[in-house]
């Protein structure tokens, strides 16, 4: 890793902050125009960062629901971070206080993850806010320039906007599953339980939020067999 964490981070981050400004700015016009002040909209990115989390939530916002089924609700699409926290807790350096682990949980998405997870040997503090700044700006101020112009572009073109998110991701993907066999399996793996849990009548009653929990525990736990990582002084060993 480079001799300065904190830029190598925050220039890692660039692409995921870009690509985080259409899909939230596609929020702030979807907040105010369902009733939201501008300061609230904006506060929820600012405290949340979570893009599906916000919109389901929002969503049972508008539909009046009750405050434990729009807890529950987003309880259940955002608890894969938790799983993404704890792999990525294994990479953080071990000098990294409580204290900072805790505002890096805050931070990590679904991109972050991906790019923190390529990222070889330890991660410092530095790096991971570094990382996390940058999409964390571009996501509030996203929102912030589409909760202020609220209703100028037209319907089909704000809701165009969310296909952004999905590219980002698949773009951050497909690299390293192109480079291993392993890592392609394993997404490929995953597609497969997640459309099963999806499609199949017999798996209806699961919701959107369990059906990633369930396809990503058990892609990497079939990876975790299938393909497992050496340590690096086995490494090494083999190496001499």
């Amino acid at each position: 890793m480079k001799q300065n964490h904190f830029k190598y981070g925050f220039r890692r981050g660039i692409p995921i902050a870009l690509g985080y400004i259409p899909v939230s700015f596609t929020f702030g016009l979807m907040a105010v125009n369902g009733g939201l002040p501008v300061w609230l909209a904006i506060f929820i990115s600012a405290t949340n960062l979570t893009s599906a989390g916000q919109f389901a939530g929002t969503n049972l916002i508008f539909a009046s629901a009750g405050y434990f089924e729009i807890a529950l609700t987003t309880f259940i699409i955002n608890i894969r971070y938790m799983l993404m926290s704890l792999s990525l807790s294994q990479k953080i350096d071990g000098s990294v206080t409580l204290l900072k682990r805790l505002f890096i949980g805050f931070g990590v998405t679904d991109e972050i993850f991906s790019v923190a997870s390529m990222e070889t040997g330890k991660l410092s503090a530095s790096y991971m806010f570094g990382l996390i700044s940058g999409p964390f700006a571009g996501w509030t101020l996203g929102t912030a320039a589409g909760a202020l112009i609220c209703s100028a572009l037209p319907e089909a073109l704000s809701n165009a906007m969310g296909i952004a998110l999905y590219g980002m991701f698949i773009a951050i993907i497909i690299p390293p599953a192109r480079k291993s066999k392993s890592v392609l399996c394993i997404v490929l793996f995953a597609i497969v339980i997640n459309c099963l849990l999806k499609y199949a009548p017999i798996f209806s009653f699961i919701s959107a939020g369990f059906r990633v929990i369930i396809s990503t525990i058990t892609a990497a736990g079939v990876g975790a067999v299938l393909f497992p990582m050496k340590e690096e002084s086995d490494a090494k060993e083999v190496a001499k």
